[in-house]
């Protein structure tokens, strides 16, 4: 192995250590000295990579940012109607949240007011469902009762809350859970034509293959 990769693995190694003690302690409470130690590094290696806990959890928030657009967006296909695009991606989201450490603690960091660093995951998600809502809209998916507005808080409430719940018990990330929210919601959201090509558990087999693995 090359000092680049033994570089690259020691800062990976931290990442996951620290997402683990800011999940485990909270950002104020967790120390270096247990991430550098968890990580099996030395404090000065930690210190190599990051120049203080903020400069680590910044790394974990963004990390987890790139996870979570990139897990939402590949499960959106071309030519998938939007309705069934918002329902896939949060499922592809709730997957990741239930399995990695480092989303999880990551979207908790970025929604904590305190530490304002400009980055808000949660803020992010909620833009995400307006924007596919209003192209549901556009699509003549939506039921003409349907008020777009209300629609995105309850989407959004739910579905974060889903990821509140899931610290404690990962049962509410679970591809059962996020199934039955979606049969109960878009029923009331699509049209009777759009609701009968729509699937509530996600059109992405590995996602609903994950409920499985996770047992």
């Amino acid at each position: 192995m090359t000092k680049q990769e033994r570089a690259v693995r020691t800062r990976h190694s931290l990442i996951r250590s620290a997402a683990e003690a800011f999940q485990r302690h909270g950002y104020v409470q967790a120390k270096l000295a247990e991430i550098s130690s968890s990580a099996g590094v030395s404090p000065g290696a930690l210190h190599f990579h990051f120049e203080n806990k903020a400069a680590v959890a910044s790394t974990v928030e963004a990390t987890a940012g790139v996870t979570l657009r990139r897990a939402a967006r590949l499960a959106q296909h071309p030519g998938m109607n939007a309705l069934q695009r918002l329902t896939n991606a949060s499922h592809a989201l709730a997957d990741h949240l239930r399995r990695d450490v480092v989303a999880r603690a990551g979207f908790q960091l970025s929604c904590d007011a305190a530490r304002r660093t400009g980055l808000n995951l949660r803020q992010e998600w909620q833009g995400c469902v307006q924007q596919l809502l209003a192209e549901a809209a556009d699509e003549n998916l939506l039921a003409p009762h349907v008020a777009q507005s209300d629609m995105v808080t309850a989407i959004v409430a739910a579905t974060t809350g889903f990821e509140t719940l899931g610290r404690d018990n990962p049962e509410w990330l679970s591809h059962r859970s996020l199934t039955g929210f979606w049969r109960i919601v878009l029923p009331c959201l699509a049209t009777a034509e759009a609701l009968a090509g729509l699937e509530p558990g996600s059109t992405e087999p590995s996602l609903a293959g994950a409920e499985v693995l996770h047992r």
